[in-house]
């Protein structure tokens, strides 16, 4: 798990990166992507409710250990 977070800020500056150069990018295409984004989150937002509390027991469940 050492790595974890090293691959986490390299995907975070990418992302940064990647908003940041809008070469080629109007601003309808950015909105229809936001869009898109909250739509999916939207329809998936039990599962992803879930989902995220699930890993929140288990870090809790095995921080306990430590």
């Amino acid at each position: 798990m050492k790595g974890f977070g090293n691959k986490v800020r390299e995907k975070l500056f990418y992302i940064e990166h990647l908003l940041k150069d809008d070469a080629g990018l109007s601003v309808v295409e950015m909105i229809l992507i936001l869009v898109v984004i909250i739509a999916l989150i939207l329809i998936f937002k039990t599962q992803l409710i879930s989902l995220v509390n699930s890993i929140f027991e288990k870090i809790t469940s095995e921080s306990a250990g430590i």
